[in-house]
């Protein structure tokens, strides 16, 4: 035993040293050495430990691994992300799941493709840090712009929301800051060259593929707007707290960009008149479950629904909408579109306001089936006319 210890106070003098300070710190404080702070402190060590033995054996392969960071913050998010969806045990399944597939993904360009481990690893550093800015960027966006409406709507009562209306405007002066730090390049004559350049705007308007895109996008935007503006009104309305109501936004927000880490790979797989098709489903979807009462779990399944197809119908939409211009053509093509659509989106908001008002919740809620219906046979009809021409 002797002749261990001596062993490793000349191999591992940090570990004896780190021994004996606990040990004499524990007469100081009894408590160090307790059973609640050992459980404490070996909580806290256990996700650094389990990281360092990995990292130890990457290196002792005589290769590096720069990837385990960002992976841990990706981790981090997607848990607290899916906690109060799933709950604890499923959300920990997902995440260990998606850190398997990230170790496996490394270990394949490593093992089998022999690439260098600091090139692999390091884009992988480089897609995961991706994923989590996202991800974390829209859990922010769909928890800071709820709360802050419930901590700030009876801020400068007896104004309803007037508070929530200058923290919004707080928010924008922060976000102009922020924009202003993006560095600009200068390319004016670039721009202007290529304005001159492509078919005129008439003629791309007038493609079926470019119109019936566009009006897919319009209707599948107008309508999440028109639904997401009146839902909070008809909810306080219907006795529920505008805290509620703010919640129930919250999970539409979620609903809208959670989604869009793989609706791309969706349309990439079926095609985006499909994804399309789906969404406007999604949105008659939403429409009869707001019909079918006004209890909270359908005023929040309505909006869940709202945001799941507003993401297909319109990232579907958006993706056809590009294959019809050229990049001479993208200032034109895309500012019409653009004009358009935040046009429609804006009337779409004020009538919101008015329907509920005249004719209340379940109007507001049938206005929604025509114009999916609309988006949906007018998807089917370009996709119709397009095999047609295929095999004609």
């Amino acid at each position: 035993m002797a002749a261990e210890l001596r062993r490793l106070a000349f191999s591992q003098p940090i570990v004896l040293v780190a021994i004996v300070l606990l040990i004499a710190a524990s007469f100081w404080a009894p408590a160090l050495l307790g059973p609640d702070n050992v459980i404490q402190v070996l909580r806290q060590v256990a996700v650094p430990s389990i990281m360092a033995i990995g990292v130890t054996f990457v290196v002792i392969a005589g290769r590096l691994d720069l990837s385990v960071g960002s992976l841990l913050s990706l981790c981090v998010v997607m848990v607290i992300s899916l906690h109060d969806k799933l709950g604890p045990l499923p959300a920990i399944l997902i995440v260990l799941l998606i850190g398997i597939a990230s170790g496996c993904v490394s270990g394949f360009l490593v093992g089998f493709l022999r690439l260098n481990s600091l090139i692999a690893t390091l884009a992988m550093l480089s897609i995961l840090q991706g994923l989590t800015f996202v991800l974390a960027g829209g859990i922010v966006t769909a928890v800071l712009g709820p709360q802050t409406v419930i901590f700030t709507h009876d801020l400068l009562a007896p104004v309803p929301f007037a508070g929530a209306f200058a923290a919004i405007i707080v928010l924008a002066a922060i976000g102009a800051v922020i924009l202003s730090f993006l560095r600009r390049e200068s390319r004016v004559e670039a721009a202007q060259a290529a304005s001159h350049a492509g078919r005129p705007l008439r003629q791309i308007v007038r493609q079926p593929r470019y119109a019936v895109a566009l009006g897919c996008g319009v209707a599948a935007y107008a309508l999440m707007t028109f639904v997401m503006t009146g839902a909070p009104l008809a909810m306080v309305g219907c006795g529920f707290s505008s805290d509620e109501a703010t919640l129930g936004i919250s999970w539409h927000v979620m609903a809208m960009f959670g989604p869009s880490f793989f609706t791309g790979r969706l349309i990439h797989r079926f095609g985006a008149a499909t994804i399309v098709a789906g969404g406007f489903v999604l949105l008659i979807g939403c429409a009869v479950v707001a019909m079918s009462g006004i209890q909270l779990w359908q005023f929040w399944t309505a909006l869940i629904l709202l945001g799941l197809g507003w993401n297909f119908a319109f990232i579907g939409a958006t993706s056809i909408v590009a294959q019809t211009y050229t990049p001479q053509e993208k200032g034109r093509a895309q500012g019409f579109h653009d004009f358009v659509l935040f046009s429609s989106v804006a009337f779409a908001s004020l009538m919101s306001g008015a329907v509920y008002n005249g004719w209340g919740w379940e109007a507001l809620a049938r206005i929604v089936l025509p114009v999916a219906l609309l988006g949906l046979f007018g998807i089917g009809f370009l996709r119709l006319t397009e095999r047609r021409g295929a095999t004609g």
